[in-house]
């Protein structure tokens, strides 16, 4: 099956709408230091971004949890691929997606790092698609609401391709 990708949100607006998040992390955490933890792999692209332009003292980590394998739709069964390197214990932290769609694979991840006692636990995405929403999951820093569309770039693939696409795109399978 042959795909093509037609542009959602350019280079520019993607970029303008990270600095916007960012200065709002910035106020909230003025005088404090975050630790960002990103989810791999497309988490990766989006919390570099992010990271920049966060002038509070940042430290990062990185999580992997899968539950799509090589397919458009989630299988439901959430598994971790990598853990955290450091604990979290008394950290103010905000867990860095690049999209959420049903829910599980954050509701699940959110529900075991509450379990490490962080002082605070926030969550970031570059992408939301809520009409795929299984579980509900509170997100405190949203870079777009999205329609229910197979989407890629900026770190989002389908099938570990198009992850490097400097903008978000929607596959339209041919």
């Amino acid at each position: 099956m042959a795909e093509r990708i037609r542009v959602m949100y350019s280079e520019e607006e993607v970029s303008a709408r990270i600095r916007e998040i960012a200065n709002q992390i910035n106020r909230d955490y003025e005088g404090k230091e975050v630790h960002l933890i990103g989810i791999l792999r497309g988490g990766s692209f989006f919390m570099c971004e992010l990271a920049k332009r966060i002038t509070v003292p940042v430290t990062i980590d990185f999580m992997s949890a899968s539950s799509y394998g090589m397919s458009t739709t989630s299988s439901g069964v959430v598994k971790i691929v990598k853990d955290l390197e450091e604990p979290i214990v008394g950290r103010d932290v905000i867990v860095v997606e690049d999209i959420i769609d049903t829910g599980r694979t954050l509701s699940y991840l959110l529900e075991m790092l509450k379990e490490r006692q962080p002082e605070s636990l926030k969550l970031c995405t570059l992408l939301d698609k809520p009409d795929r929403r299984v579980v509900e999951v509170k997100i405190d820093y949203n870079g777009y609401s999205i329609p229910d569309e197979f989407v890629v770039g900026y770190g989002l693939d389908y099938a570990q391709k198009y992850r490097n696409l400097p903008y978000i795109g929607i596959v339209e399978f041919e």
